[in-house]
């Protein structure tokens, strides 16, 4: 929400604000509660990165959290600063993400293995040099959507293909965040004017930025499980001090 403040910035250059009040907090932070709310999701990413590389899951997995991680990076420079470039730190990220998600998702049955990694990171590059150059506007916001609904029926056909209560308890984690999420996204968005006239702002993106850490987190764990299933490795979902589940595996010895 454009207030008329500059501050330590300079003026908003990107092309989209959020109904929160600019530099109320900091004169180095535009948007405080944005900004912060991306914390958990790298805090997440980085319990899942250990996860995956103590216990030797394949390069893939960690490059996903360190994906999530970047991606939570680049939404706290957008959001701290309202800036054009900081903007693109967070939105070209989204994309990469995307793709990696495609990958991982598409890989395990694709026949011609080198040509999907191959054209994923061609477009990625692609996208991020035409990205730098053109503002997409509504056109990044549905060529988004329509990368986030390519991944669905994967992520269905390898929801009911799964067994495992524990398992599927992540799915519906996965969907009911996302849900939550994308609800306060919309709230916030499209009611801003009504929500800016309340005592009280209930921050719906910082929201949207929590819910999509704990999204990505359910959703990274279940497609460790699945992965660990196809590969033979006996996984179960524990829990962290009984509340954070993760992925446990036992390897063959020959592996």
């Amino acid at each position: 929400m454009a207030d008329g403040i500059s501050s330590f910035w300079g003026p908003v250059t990107s092309t989209i604000e959020c109904c929160e009040k600019n530099y109320a907090y900091s004169s180095y932070i535009a948007e405080f509660y944005n900004t912060i709310s991306n914390i958990p999701t790298v805090l997440l990413a980085l319990i899942g990165l250990v996860n995956a590389l103590r216990q030797r899951f394949e390069k893939r997995f960690s490059v996903l959290h360190v994906s999530n991680m970047i991606l939570a990076i680049g939404s706290m420079l957008y959001h701290a600063t309202l800036q054009r470039v900081q903007q693109q730190s967070d939105e070209t990220p989204m994309v990469w993400e995307m793709l990696l998600y495609m990958y991982i998702l598409y890989s395990p049955d694709w026949h011609y293995r080198s040509t999907m990694p191959t054209f994923l990171f061609l477009y990625g590059a692609v996208f991020a040099v035409v990205h730098s150059v053109i503002r997409f506007g509504i056109g990044f916001k549905v060529h988004y959507v329509i990368l986030c609904l390519l991944c669905i029926p994967r992520m269905y056909k390898y929801y009911i293909h799964t067994e495992d209560a524990s398992a599927k308890r992540l799915a519906k984690w996965y969907v009911a965040t996302l849900s939550l999420g994308s609800l306060c996204w919309f709230c916030d968005r499209v009611f801003c004017k009504q929500i800016s006239s309340w005592p009280i702002n209930p921050q719906g993106h910082a929201l949207w930025h929590f819910f999509m850490g704990f999204n990505c987190y359910f959703a990274n764990t279940f497609l460790m499980f699945c992965r660990a299933q196809q590969r033979g490795w006996a996984p179960k979902v524990v829990y962290f001090m009984g509340i954070l589940p993760y992925v446990k595996i036992e390897k063959p010895k020959t592996q």
